[in-house]
């Protein structure tokens, strides 16, 4: 297990310090976490998950026979993927681009990814809109295979990145390896971060609040807090209701309250402005795309001709964005950035 993990890792039910025996980090109160080929899961089995790949992830990783067979793709029950997709995944032929990657683009990046599943010959790599790291520490909340990840090591920054599927895990960590980038990763949760506090100096997660209640996003959100040191960065990325694609899929709906974790919770502006500043301080707002969610610029000549258009649209309307902040009303993919005031805050009740 690596040596960084083992100094800052803490118990997230206590935050006391742990101990490694065995292949089980320990904390004085007895809470056991247990290291899955040199990841550590650090779940509670206790609350209610928030998606449902953390209770296979906690399965498998208190499970006595927890690997995978040779011919398997590793903890593959974990990934998020049904069974005939978990067979296509194994069909899938070698190639550059690891097949995890190959069959979850487009669950992890959007819909528009759909027509290259299977398909793509390099891996898509967005642009992490902050400065070059220098080696600052960069925690990445909902991981997954590790895209954003890379593209913040290929920046500069000691990436650490968590994620509640140890498959996504276990990939994000094969990935940089294959393309020569160091990575940390841990199997965990956002709302209970199992780090010291005041450890990172940037704070980052894109596409994965939207997916959770707001009273949910606010606990990782007041987690993150506690675990980024006063000064430091956080840049989240949320969905914004009054974005022109946002408000058509929301009427699709029926406007009814979000239900499942694919169902996106839609943020307001003042919302966005609100809740950031009173759990993490100063803050402002910035578009991140218009016409949908994961949309990214750099990703042009991965897709087919016909989604090109919205991409290269999207990019032109966000670059005008800059100069006529109004236009921010309607983007439908916001960028929060937010300064970390010297206290940590609590979310509301």
């Amino acid at each position: 297990m690596d040596q960084w993990l083992r100094d800052n890792l803490v118990c997230p039910r206590d935050h006391l310090g742990l101990d490694l025996h065995e292949s089980v980090l320990v904390c004085g109160q007895g809470h056991r976490y247990p290291v899955v080929d040199g990841i550590p899961v650090m779940l509670l089995s206790e609350v209610e998950q928030t998606l449902w790949v953390a209770s296979a992830s906690l399965t498998r990783a208190n499970a006595q026979d927890a690997g995978s067979a040779p011919d398997e793709i590793p903890y593959a029950d974990t990934l998020g993927i049904d069974p005939d997709e978990r067979e296509q995944l194994r069909r899938l032929p070698p190639g550059p681009v690891d097949p995890v990657v190959q069959m979850s683009i487009a669950k992890t990046c959007g819909r528009l990814y759909a027509p290259v599943i299977g398909r793509l010959t390099s891996y898509p790599i967005p642009e992490l809109r902050l400065p070059p790291g220098h080696g600052a520490r960069l925690l990445d909340i909902g991981c997954n295979w590790g895209r954003w990840s890379i593209a913040a090591a290929r920046l500069g920054y000691d990436v650490v990145g968590i994620d509640p599927s140890l498959g996504a895990v276990i990939t994000a960590r094969r990935v940089c390896a294959q393309l020569g980038l160091a990575g940390r990763f841990v199997v965990a949760d956002a709302r209970y971060l199992p780090f010291a506090p005041a450890i990172f100096d940037v704070g980052f997660s894109y596409g994965v609040l939207q997916h959770i209640d707001k009273d949910l996003a606010q606990l990782a959100l007041a987690e993150l807090g506690r675990v980024v040191r006063p000064g430091a960065t956080v840049f989240i990325q949320l969905a914004h209701l009054y974005g022109v694609r946002s408000l058509t899929n929301y009427a699709r709906r029926g406007f009814r309250a979000p239900v499942k974790f694919d169902d996106i919770r839609y943020w307001t502006l003042a919302e966005m402005k609100s809740v950031f500043t009173r759990l993490i301080g100063p803050t402002s707002l910035s578009v991140d795309a218009y016409f949908g969610l994961g949309i990214q610029s750099s990703d042009v000549a991965i897709l087919p001709l016909r989604y090109r258009m919205v991409v290269r649209s999207s990019g032109l309307l966000r670059r005008m964005s800059l100069a006529l902040p109004f236009m921010r009303r309607f983007a439908d993919s916001i960028y929060v950035t937010a300064r970390r005031n010297g206290a940590p805050a609590r979310p509301s009740a």
